[in-house]
Order: structure tokens, then sequence, then C-alpha cells
């Protein structure tokens, strides 16, 4: 993680990190569209290169993180108002994803500009 992580988020990532457990951040600040979206992905999750960005293939990456992985989503509400249905989307597979005990999903709640 390369951005600055504000009081609890750090603790909460620097905790995750202590346990030994991956901890990744999903930056989504600038995101207004599924193609940002889904470049974000394979930025910040390190996907390979022949990730199909689509939501199947999101859907299909995040069973490959590591068991235990904490994915926290920030500067997630610009993209999720210009895009509701498209968020509503990533949403489920985020859902999916955390329902399957693999990945833990937490969608950071800060201040804009955050």
């Amino acid at each position: 993680m390369t951005e600055h992580t504000p009081g609890p988020l750090a603790a909460l990532l620097g905790a995750a990190r202590t346990a030994e457990l991956p901890a990744v951040v999903l930056a989504l600040g600038g995101v207004a569209d599924k193609a940002a979206f889904m470049e974000r992905c394979a930025r910040d999750l390190d996907l390979p290169h022949w990730f199909g960005r689509n939501w199947d293939a999101l859907a299909d990456s995040l069973t490959e993180l590591p068991r235990g992985t904490l994915l926290v989503v920030r500067g997630w509400q610009e993209y999720a108002a210009a895009r509701p249905e498209e968020w509503a989307v990533a949403q489920e597979v985020l859902g999916e994803a955390a329902a399957g005990e693999r990945v833990g999903v937490l969608l950071a709640l800060e201040p804009a500009g955050n």
C-alpha cells in the first residue's frame, strides 16, 4: 500500500499485517466507469496481464487471492454515484467473494478527498 491511510484504517491494516494476513487496498478514487474500475482492480490486486476485465473474470480472480485476504475498498463513493448500476454489480461480486469466506471485504467510509 503506497498511499496515506488515516487513523483506524491504518491500525486495521497494520493489525492484519502483524497477524501475517494478506491485506490489499483497492483505491477507487477517480474511477468513474467500469473500464477504470477494472484497470484499478488489475493494478491494486496485482492481477495477471491476461485478466479479462469483466465481472466474471473479477469474481474468478477474487477466489484466487490467498485465504484470509483483507480487501479494503477506498474512494468508492465517486464510482457509486457516477455508475450506480455498475457499482451494484461490483458490490455483488465483492459480496460473493466475502461470502465464500476466502476474502474479507471492507468498504471504507471516509470524508471526500481521502
